[in-house]
């Protein structure tokens, strides 16, 4: 039997409402959404409609306002090339996932832009001050993670919000690690939250979100079909549409709203709680191993992720030895270089994370294996 445990890079199992959503929409939504006045179109129009209604109100934002997009990658590449079209200056965060930290320094390397990386401490006015320290005339924007996908490390986003507020610089979330697991809304400061269908909300794979508060407008770096002003061969410059060109994934989208209602019913707050004690517990059966390094200090607040490394014993090959007793963690880079860079994790590490149908029982037998592999 498989135990996953690398839930911050998707999560599984999926709510039988997801499930059972997906079927439905494979069985029912066989049309193109916004594209024809037929039954079906009409039928697969609503359905994604409703989804970005849940969304939008999920978040605190309008429907029209929610672009429906592949991962939180997708998101989060329309977002910064769309909003740092034509120049300026950006500063991203020292714990950003190459999601964001690579459209960033391509744009800068080619002279696009010029760029800069604030550095994250665990005193979160040390962090805001260190983003407020580069802020210039020509800043843009603040592209910030609200919770580090290595360590789990939650960042203070409304404080960064307010600073962005204060310079009419726009503010950019990556909440993949957070959305699903804490509350986050547009009204914290968020101008364009980019967040993953998949991980937190419980959606399929290939679903992620744009959420826009509709301040700042993000130039396409996609143009395409729309099913909107298709006799222009302009890109519509209207959300949704400027920024969803070609055909939705309607399965996709109905899984999310699911996953949503998911975790409406069940409380965010007694998911964290569920999940975060189970980190505890977690942490507190290797805390008496001296060979085993826990990344985690007393002063910072996290999401429930929880990295570690074995003195002496790669995180692959750690990695490894325990999917051989059927745990499932991810080991190595978890696509973000400057988070390790950060971190100082040269070979990386082993990721724990737990979803909401995580058991105690499973995390405590982790960590008794993980102490027969540290010796």
């Amino acid at each position: 039997m498989l135990i996953n445990f690398d839930n911050a890079a998707t999560t599984y199992p999926k709510p039988l409402c997801v499930r059972n959503a997906v079927a439905e929409a494979v069985e029912k939504y066989g049309g193109n959404a916004g594209r024809g006045g037929h039954a079906l179109a009409m039928r697969t129009s609503k359905a994604v409609y409703s989804a970005r209604e849940a969304v939008a109100d999920f978040f605190g934002a309008q429907p029209e306002n929610v672009v429906f997009t592949l991962n939180c990658t997708h998101a989060l590449n329309l977002a910064v090339q769309g909003i740092m079209n034509g120049g300026g200056h950006l500063i991203i965060s020292s714990l950003e996932h190459n999601s964001s930290a690579r459209p960033a320094f391509e744009l800068a390397e080619k002279k696009k832009i010029t760029l800069s990386v604030a550095e994250v401490f665990t005193d979160d006015e040390k962090t805001v001050r260190s983003f407020r320290s580069l802020i210039r005339k020509d800043t843009k924007a603040i592209v910030c993670t609200l919770a580090g996908n290595v360590t789990g490390q939650i960042l203070p986003w409304n404080d960064i919000g307010e600073l962005c507020r204060e310079n009419g610089i726009c503010f950019i979330a990556d909440g993949a690690q957070a959305c699903g697991v804490i509350d986050v809304r547009l009204s914290q400061g968020i101008n364009i939250l980019c967040t993953a269908g998949h991980k937190g909300l419980y959606g399929i794979t290939g679903t992620g979100l744009l959420v826009s508060d509709g301040k700042f407008p993000i130039t396409p770096i996609i143009q395409g079909g729309t099913g909107s002003a298709s006799s222009s061969l302009h890109q519509p410059d209207f959300l949704p549409d400027s920024l969803e060109s070609g055909t939705l994934n309607t399965a996709g989208a109905v899984s999310v709203k699911a996953g949503i209602g998911f975790i409406r019913e069940k409380g965010i707050d007694r998911i964290f709680a569920h999940e975060d004690k189970i980190c505890r517990r977690f942490i507190s059966e290797l805390d008496s191993m001296e060979n085993i390094t826990i990344y985690r200090d007393p002063g910072c607040r996290y999401v429930p992720i929880v990295s570690f490394n074995i003195k002496g014993i790669s995180p692959e090959n750690a990695a490894e030895a325990l999917a051989e007793q059927g745990f499932c963690l991810r080991a190595g880079f978890h696509c973000s270089a400057l988070a390790h860079s950060h971190l100082g994790t040269k070979n990386g590490t082993v990721r724990f994370a737990p979803s909401v149908f995580s058991r105690e029982s499973d995390a405590i037998r982790l960590a008794n294996s993980i102490k027969k592999i540290a010796g």
